[in-house]
């Protein structure tokens, strides 16, 4: 398989960049401001250039001939958990993006965020964004993309933008939704029985469905927990305490009349992390890394998608799914 290169910003706990390695691209540069987050890509992959930079002061000149650009730009000025500010937010980098993609100019880009963005108070904004792109050579394509439909066992969705050169983008193929949906009994019935809990078979038949979205929050947020009360509410009907996150699996003898909280390792399974990432840090900081990112199964089958666009030739598969996921699974820990 041809592999090409990726110079991924905003990197976070690393879920993009892990799915971007399975789908054949190679990290040159990995730039996150975070430093919990810097660690944990140091950790995982100490071959690749991790650099804990503000975007908005990188030159991208000095990484020629890049054939993939790659951001998770962030997403609280159209997320509907905040005010939706768009362009007045001061957190907005879509324009770093731009000028870093204008330096750089790569094969292809692309920028992933909450789905919110898609939403008509934004259009205009998305156009002036496409039209930027349009100016520098680009042909755009956008969706809002389920996680859930690409092996993931959550409802996660993201919008997300492909940018390629003409001649590229008539090759492109969105990544088609895998049918069989992962529910989180399957996805976490051996973590929950590790320490010999007798209740992980009845809690797996309870636990039948796809999880609500995780989230990450803020570093204003105070612990980590799953959400607010509705998605608590959800993790309730699927046996899950959602009120904080456990050090530990349940016990052997954990009592029947209580809810079992997740690890953090539980909800990176959830996420779709393979077992082998470790995150760095103390339980919050490893939760916020975990919450924050973009599944990795999901970036390896739009990466799946780019990959093919950049070789000129059509997906001989369009789904992608089965393919990405074994990739991902048999990523190698350099740790």
């Amino acid at each position: 398989m041809v592999r090409y290169t990726v110079a991924e910003f905003c990197v976070g706990g690393g879920g993009q960049a892990l799915g971007l390695e399975a789908a054949g691209f190679d990290c040159i540069v990995a730039v996150e401001i975070d430093g919990n987050c810097c660690a944990t890509l140091r950790l995982n992959r100490p071959q690749w250039d991790v650099r804990q930079e503000d975007m908005r002061l990188v030159d991208g000149r000095r990484w020629g001939k890049v054939d993939l650009f790659a951001a998770g730009v962030p997403c609280p000025p159209f997320s509907i958990a905040g005010k939706q500010l768009g362009v007045d937010d001061d957190r907005d980098m879509f324009p770093d993006a731009l000028r870093l993609i204008k330096e750089m100019r790569p094969k292809a880009v692309l920028l992933e965020n909450v789905p919110g963005f898609a939403s008509a108070k934004f259009a205009q904004y998305r156009e002036n964004l496409l039209s930027s792109f349009h100016g520098l050579g680009y042909e755009t394509d956008w969706r809002v993309l389920q996680a859930a439909d690409y092996g993931v066992p959550q409802l996660r969705p993201r919008f997300i933008l492909v940018a390629l050169p003409k001649d590229r983008m008539s090759f492109f193929a969105w990544p088609e939704p895998n049918a069989h949906k992962l529910t989180v009994g399957e996805t976490l019935k051996d973590l929950m029985a590790s320490n010999g809990w007798k209740g992980a078979g009845r809690w797996q038949q309870q636990a039948q469905a796809v999880a609500p979205t995780i989230v990450g929050g803020s570093k204003k947020h105070g612990g980590p927990d799953l959400g607010p009360t509705r998605a608590r509410k959800q993790w309730r009907e699927l046996g899950v305490d959602g009120l904080g996150i456990a050090n530990e699996p349940p016990a052997r003898d954990f009592p029947d009349d209580r809810l079992p909280r997740l690890t953090v390792r539980m909800v990176a399974r959830i996420q779709g992390f393979p077992d082998f990432w470790k995150f760095s840090g103390k339980k919050t900081a490893a939760y916020r890394q975990v919450g924050n990112a973009f599944p990795p199964p999901v970036a390896a089958a739009v990466g799946g998608a780019i990959a093919a666009a950049l070789d000129r030739r059509y997906p001989t598969a369009r789904s992608g799914v089965a393919v990405q996921m074994r990739l991902l699974n048999s990523c190698v820990p350099y740790c």
